[in-house]
């Protein structure tokens, strides 16, 4: 359908409590070729009747009995919550059309009528109606698009995140779970912490590469099953900044809070962690977060240096420490979010404990 015949087809109401005023605007419009003109004599029905058929224009009377224009206009105004109300006011008296105007009205015809005149001023309201549907239609077509393009991306940057992970579990075969586990605890410790609800998506989804460096540490050193010596531990310790390095200078919000918690994961409250020292509120809570799960998830799981804790085991080192893990490692308030709400870190624990 093209314009021409979408604004002769467009819903047109009369208002006015003269009826020949009515019957001579129904001939010039009908003889233009409008088709759907509707109209009424009582100005109390025109709301009701704007609900029902959404007019792309109403050409209203100001002068008459009981309600007048100017007060069909303000009821209009609480019927059409998007603002815009499509009225062309009839009018004879001169000062009236600035009122009108000020008031809501698009434009007015003045009285007594002029064909020309009428037809004009119809036709422009109505292309200017027809074009403004256009437009918000095309926006709403583009906002869905947006949508669906940005649904596209979630999932095409957690697809890459599932696949970098993967490759971290052929190196250990405990990764798996752990990286699980650690999305869990991420994320309900982040809510305790009154986190809305995107940065607890991509904690979800950027904490499992936490370890993603490991890739580029060699297996006689990551798989050794006993303790470090002084130049291993070193070699290990690079993977906070190889998994930097491997995740930075993406465009992925997930990927770049994957880089930022896995440079600083290992970092500590009292600034003794690596490989930066860095101390405080200058470690990004990502991080902060992420090094309590972790933490938390080492001391329930076996290691060749230890043996897997139980939970009241792990908490009491975290709230006590024991030499190798100290309270003051962690963000306070983080502490004491742990401390209150430990319960869903063992519940996390042990249903996916495999």
């Amino acid at each position: 359908m093209d314009s021409s015949s979408d604004i002769l087809n467009a819903k047109i109401l009369l208002v006015d409590d003269q009826a020949a005023n009515v019957r001579l605007l129904e001939v010039i419009l009908s003889g233009a070729g409008y088709t759907s003109v509707s109209s009424t004599q009582n100005p109390h029905e025109v709301c009701d009747l704007y609900r029902k058929h959404r007019f792309d224009a109403i050409l209203l009377d100001l002068n008459m009995p009981h309600m007048d224009g100017f007060q069909v206009m303000e009821a209009l105004k609480e019927v059409e919550t998007g603002g815009y109300v499509p009225i062309l006011v009839i009018t004879a008296q001169p000062d009236h059309k600035l009122r009108a105007l000020q008031s809501g009205a698009k434009d007015f015809v003045s009285k007594p009528f002029d064909q020309a005149e009428v037809l004009s001023r119809v036709h422009n309201m109505l292309e200017i109606r027809l074009l403004q549907r256009k437009l918000r239609d095309y926006n709403d077509v583009l906002e869905q698009r947006v949508e669906e393009r940005t649904a596209q991306l979630q999932d095409s940057y957690r697809e890459t995140i599932f696949r970098m992970t993967r490759a971290a579990e052929y190196k250990d075969e405990d990764t798996g779970l752990h990286i699980q586990r650690i999305s869990y605890y991420c994320v309900e410790a982040a809510r305790r912490l009154g986190m809305d609800n995107d940065f607890c998506d991509k904690i979800f989804y950027a904490s499992p590469m936490h370890d993603i460096g490991k890739i580029a540490i060699p297996d006689h050193i990551l798989l050794k099953p006993g303790g470090f010596a002084p130049d291993e531990w070193e070699i290990m310790k690079t993977h906070a900044a190889l998994g930097q390095q491997i995740l930075l200078n993406s465009k992925s919000p997930y990927l770049q809070m994957g880089a930022e918690i896995a440079l600083n994961h290992h970092e500590r409250w009292d600034g003794g962690g690596y490989p930066n020292g860095l101390a405080g509120d200058t470690i990004p809570l990502s991080a902060r977060i992420m090094n309590i799960c972790d933490i938390y998830d080492a001391l329930r799981s076996k290691r060749p240096y230890k043996p897997a804790f139980e939970h009241s085991r792990a908490v009491d080192i975290i709230m006590h420490g024991d030499g190798r893990t100290q309270p003051e490692h962690f963000d306070p308030a983080i502490w004491t979010a742990f401390e209150k709400g430990h319960e869903l870190f063992r519940d996390i624990y042990e249903k996916n404990a495999g």
